[in-house]
């Protein structure tokens, strides 16, 4: 709705004064709203979480590798041509599985040649005996010499010391036909076949011995962990002043994971400290048993393992989502008696 003053008959001054008024009023109105302040931002939302009390102990963390407990090169032990091969490249194998033949017939042969010459010494010397026996009673009557019943008496001895010769020499030749059958000396893993079907290999008891192949134990399994000697030295000491045992007087605790596994599900124990500590690298050598139940553990992993690295303390725990992170500290924000919030250092 718009007022005319001039119908009213108002007097031009007066409307001046009416304008002026009205400015005064529209400034004064925009300069208040100009000063009013903008309202807060609501007030955070947090979650608090009360610290747990409990006894705990500190963890300390290594890498190491596996290993297998048992490994066996499988070699020739007589020379051949092999004849069979019984495994498949890659399988688990039991102690005594037959895994090569080496062609027996030349062995065998050899056997039976060797059997037979102890049945021709040993005629020999029952024949010797029977002389001896008669020399003995020729003696008496003194129908011989002494001289002819020495050589009878020795003759005996002759034969059964070729009578001895010759069992050895039949002994060998059954464990060389023995030896052309190659079974697995342990239970394990066995690798690839090195010779196949066909291939001439050399036996013998020297590093000579053509290599066949290999086997692994897979339950247990070792693992190899090298701690640096402040560690060695706070573990000493620890030990000393009763607050944890020393691996070097008996099995400790220890947990290991796998390269892809956050966690350290699997549960063993150390059963080997070396006695010197390694002065190329400054570390102590630690062995720890695992078991293997379910294969999945196989020589030559890396793995995360740790021990206990200090007594059993109390302390308080608290959430890791509780704890910053400022530079080179870690904090985290307390509300104190007051109801206000503190900044502590953890």
């Amino acid at each position: 709705m718009m007022i005319d003053f001039q119908k009213l008959g108002a007097r031009p001054s007066f409307l001046a004064s009416i304008a002026a008024c009205f400015v005064v009023a529209i400034l004064a109105a925009c300069d208040s709203s100009s000063k009013a302040k903008p309202a807060g931002p609501p007030a955070p939302v947090v979650t608090v979480s009360q610290p747990i009390a409990k006894e705990v102990v500190e963890w300390d963390e290594y890498t190491g590798r596996l290993e297998a407990v048992e490994t066996v090169e499988c070699r020739a032990r007589v020379s051949g041509y092999i004849s069979q091969v019984n495994f498949k490249d890659g399988v688990k194998v039991k102690k005594g599985d037959l895994l090569y033949v080496i062609d027996p017939r030349p062995y065998v042969a050899e056997r039976d040649r060797s059997a037979a010459e102890v049945e021709r010494v040993g005629a020999q010397l029952e024949l010797a005996k029977n002389d001896l026996a008669r020399a003995e009673r020729l003696l008496k009557s003194r129908a011989i010499s002494e001289e002819e019943y020495d050589t009878r008496s020795k003759g005996v001895r002759q034969a059964e010391a070729a009578l001895r010769s010759a069992e050895a020499a039949l002994q060998a030749a059954k464990l060389n036909v023995e030896f052309t059958q190659v079974r697995a000396p342990i239970d394990g893993r066995i690798s690839r076949t090195l010779k196949t079907l066909g291939n001439l290999v050399n036996g013998g008891n020297s590093g000579e011995a053509t290599l066949l192949t290999t086997i692994v134990s897979i339950d247990p399994i070792y693992v190899y962990v090298d701690a640096d000697e402040q560690s060695v030295l706070k573990y000493r000491r620890l030990s000393r002043e009763g607050l944890r045992d020393s691996a070097r007087y008996g099995p400790i605790p220890m947990e290991l994971a796998l390269a892809d596994e956050k966690n350290f599900p699997h549960k063993g124990f150390t059963d080997f400290v070396e006695p010197r500590l390694d002065p190329t690298t400054g570390t102590i050598r630690v062995r720890g048993v695992f078991s293997n139940d379910g294969d999945l553990l196989s020589p030559g992993f890396f793995v995360r393992v740790r021990v206990h690295g200090s007594g059993t303390y109390p302390a308080l725990l608290v959430s890791d989502a509780a704890i910053g992170a400022d530079q080179e500290k870690k904090f985290v924000l307390v509300v104190n008696s007051g109801n206000m919030v503190e900044y502590r250092e953890v």
